[in-house]
């Protein structure tokens, strides 16, 4: 149990659970659906999530839509369009502009398999009121610098787009279309997911059929079931990670602190106000270093902070695991910085995953032995 790689693994096995392939795979197993004329997959687990309905359907037309250096593996005969996150670029407008047509011009007895995750309210955008991709951009990084929560940002990017919010599928003039999307939401609502590019704004004058089938609850459950199964008690499994970094670490550094030995297990999805020039990192690398400093001279704690998507801002570190040896009084200036995955860096104490094929938000596992 108390190993070096203990937590990573733990993080692992989360992560495994929620994958978009094996997700969609198990979600089309148990609810069988009519094979699709058209297959769309948009988000950071697009490629992963289109996997398993090509399998299933490999003569059924697929466009993926994801971010860059996520679309490898992605089926030869796949349309593919890589774009920017968390700021658009001129690919995201292209990839808007092609889900649009392509959601547009489907036949009226057209069935449309739309596969959403995560990070696809930068990666596709058709903007409208006249805004450009430097409007986009300038409204996109003041949301990201605000510190706003999912929600707020993801109400603000509906009332610029055309295709957010459930105006994609009122375009559409088929028979029926069936939305598998994996949550990176508190809530985990359809409409919030990406925006609402696979929701329905109103009642749909065609057949819809929505699922979630991969969430932070079912990562965080993995996560449980692991430790369980070495003998390891589940002190904490909260999805509570719903607060600025700075108000959430001084709690949690007090749950590991005052709590009894074993693992605690927290998802969701923190907030991070940043300054005009921010250094390098992302908000789980940030309250990985809030943390060390809470847990400062505490022997026996070791903590995970890392996205499920293995991305964390914009580095290519998923985030962090420190422990109670960590901190020195430099750390100040750094989280002064914003700067914490340099001082994470120097010390050996980044976590780096790779893309994972899904995005459940964020988990933070501790172990206290």
């Amino acid at each position: 149990m108390q190993t070096e790689h203990f937590l990573e693994t733990l993080f692992q096995t989360g992560v495994a659970a929620v994958r978009g392939d094996a997700a969609v795979a198990k979600a089309l197993e148990q609810t069988p659906i009519q094979t699709p004329h058209q297959i769309i997959a948009v988000g950071k687990a697009a490629t992963a999530m289109a996997l398993a309905a090509h399998a299933r359907f490999p003569d059924t037309p697929l466009l993926i839509v994801t971010k860059y250096d996520h679309a490898d593996g992605a089926p030869a005969s796949a349309e593919v369009i890589e774009a920017a996150h968390p700021v658009l670029d001129d690919n995201s407008l292209r990839a808007g502009a092609r889900i649009g047509e392509i959601v547009r011009t489907m036949g009226k007895g057209g069935h449309l398999l739309l596969l959403v995750s995560g990070g696809a309210s930068a990666l596709a955008e058709d903007p409208s009121g006249g805004l450009n991709l430097a409007g986009l951009k300038a409204r996109a990084e003041q949301l990201l610098a605000s510190g706003a929560d999912i929600h707020a940002m993801n109400s603000a990017r509906k009332q610029m787009s055309r295709i957010k919010g459930g105006k994609l599928l009122a375009r559409f003039k088929g028979a029926q279309v069936t939305t598998l999307a994996i949550s990176d939401v508190e809530g985990d609502s359809l409409a919030v997911i990406g925006s609402g590019i696979g929701d329905v704004a109103t009642e749909a004058p065609f057949a819809f059929s929505p699922q979630i089938v991969a969430s932070n609850a079912i990562a965080r459950a993995a996560v449980a079931d692991a430790c369980k199964t070495q003998g390891v008690p589940v002190q904490t499994n909260d999805e509570t990670l719903y607060d600025d970094i700075h108000a959430l670490a001084p709690r949690l550094g007090a749950i590991l602190r005052d709590g009894a030995p074993g693992v605690h297990v927290f998802g969701g999805e923190p907030t991070v106000v940043l300054p005009e020039n921010p250094g390098r990192g992302g908000r789980n690398q940030a309250l990985a270093l809030l943390l060390a400093r809470e847990i400062a001279g505490c022997g026996d704690i070791r903590t995970l902070v890392a996205g499920t998507d293995g991305t964390d801002g914009p580095t290519d570190a998923a985030g962090a695991v420190v422990d109670g040896q960590i901190w020195d009084a430099s750390g100040e200036e750094a989280l002064a910085r914003a700067d914490a995955g340099t001082w994470l860096a120097a010390r050996g104490a980044l976590l780096k995953t790779g893309p994972t094929g899904t995005n459940v938000m964020d988990l933070v596992i501790a172990l206290k032995y």
